[in-house]
């Protein structure tokens, strides 16, 4: 049996409190990021092999089905607002289409030809990379895509919760983070989604800033898409330039983007 699928550590959860509920959870989140330490090897490989392949023009596109789907697809939609990137750059696709996000869709993950059909919509880049994301490591839907992504010469990775899944045979760089049994048996929208969802932060955020998208520790290319963003940019701006809050709000708008602000400050210091 594979360990996604194994047993709980906790039986007669309904005779629990709430309080116990609560705890027994948490003392199993606390086992996740230990998990997630362990595969960092693996996720350094899958992170270095990706950064070139996207300076030459190449895309990040994750595929995946249920929870997993949707991690990739949360993962994907945060790149643009957050580092400025445009939205076919890092692309989630989920088994069902987008009806999938909210409603299951019964028996979409089965179909282990419909992935490929899929990315394919997003047209196809030689340098593009796969990831397959899956807890169990057996879904047709993701094993499918990956497999037909690696016949087409892309570089394919996967996230998984078993270790020598049939999804880790079929990629060049697997990404295993073994939690072990979840709380609720089966269950893997919990200790298994938060090792995919801290996974994913890791290799977005690593190759991100990689692709020049982070300076210092600052988000200078984020979209200013609301009052929150606006205010975050200008404060960034002080503090790079010293210069009082009006007069970085004013380079700012002038500018768009809190690095051509402060680029445009260091020029004319230089004048």
């Amino acid at each position: 049996m594979s360990t996604t699928e194994s047993t709980s550590f906790y039986d007669n959860l309904e005779k629990m409190t709430v309080n116990e509920l609560l705890t027994n959870m948490n003392k199993e989140d606390q086992t996740v990021p230990l998990a997630v330490n362990k595969a960092i090897p693996q996720i350094e490989k899958l992170v270095e092999a990706i950064v070139p392949r996207m300076e030459k023009g190449g895309r990040l596109i994750y595929i995946g089905a249920g929870t997993s789907g949707r991690l990739g697809i949360l993962d994907a939609s945060e790149c643009p607002p957050t580092y400025g990137v445009p939205h076919e750059l890092v692309i989630g696709i989920i088994a069902g289409g987008d009806t999938a996000i909210r409603k299951a869709v019964e028996n979409a993950e089965d179909d282990p030809n419909q992935a490929w059909i899929d990315i394919q919509k997003f047209g196809f880049n030689p340098q593009d990379t796969v990831v397959g994301i899956a807890a169990s490591g057996t879904t047709p839907y993701v094993i499918g895509g990956v497999k037909k992504a690696m016949k087409e010469g892309l570089l394919t990775g996967c996230i998984t919760c078993n270790q020598g899944s049939p999804l880790s045979s079929e990629v060049a760089m697997p990404v295993e983070i073994v939690v072990g049994p979840e709380f609720v048996t089966g269950s893997t929208r919990m200790k298994s989604g938060t090792a995919q969802k801290l996974g994913l932060n890791m290799i977005s955020t690593s190759v991100m800033i990689k692709l020049g998208k982070v300076k210092g520790n600052k988000m200078v290319d984020m979209q200013l898409s609301n009052k929150k963003l606006v205010h975050r940019g200008t404060l960034m701006i002080m503090e790079a330039t010293g210069l009082d809050e009006k007069k970085a709000l004013a380079m700012l708008t002038q500018h768009g983007s809190v690095r051509n602000a402060v680029s445009a400050f260091e020029k004319k210091k230089k004048q």
